[in-house]
């Protein structure tokens, strides 16, 4: 989570608009709540683009500066913010690394996508996706998490 706050205010540039396909680009708010001691939380504009194989993920600060950049394809993925890039074959680490827990990118996908994919120990209530709207929560493992999102497209 310290990761996350030093970027916060370090970035500077300005959110890039992503080429590719509507139909797998998605933008708007996210929010993750970790329910640990003390409890954490973060929140973003964002820009997702992609599948969980090959895509691109952009965090902007509410200030309009964007302060993390996740991309990956075949197995390859890298974190880019204002001081650093790192590389993993693992994006689920780098984005637990972002975001201060694991967030199931395959399911995500799917999700905003409508689909009411299963993973254990996450339940995601999709009932206000015509709304732009997606929640998200995790009960198994511990900590438990809630992932909000609201889309702008």
């Amino acid at each position: 989570m310290l990761f996350f706050s030093a970027f916060w205010l370090a970035g500077c540039a300005q959110p890039v608009k992503m080429p590719g396909n509507d139909a797998d680009m998605w933008s708007g708010r996210i929010a993750l709540q970790v329910e640990e001691q003390p409890s954490q939380s973060f929140s973003a504009i964002f820009e997702l683009r992609g599948n969980a194989q090959s895509g691109e993920l952009v965090l902007v600060s509410p200030l309009g500066n964007r302060f993390a950049q996740l991309e990956w394809k075949d197995g390859h993925a890298q974190l880019t913010s204002a001081q650093e890039t790192r590389t993993s074959d693992s994006l689920d680490a780098l984005l637990q690394e972002a975001t201060g827990t694991r967030i199931p990118v395959a399911a995500l996908f799917g999700w905003l996508k409508g689909e009411h994919s299963t993973i254990p120990g996450w339940s995601a209530d999709l009932s206000a996706l015509e709304d732009g709207r997606l929640v998200a929560r995790r009960d198994d493992p511990a900590p438990k998490a809630t992932l909000r999102i609201a889309l702008t497209r």
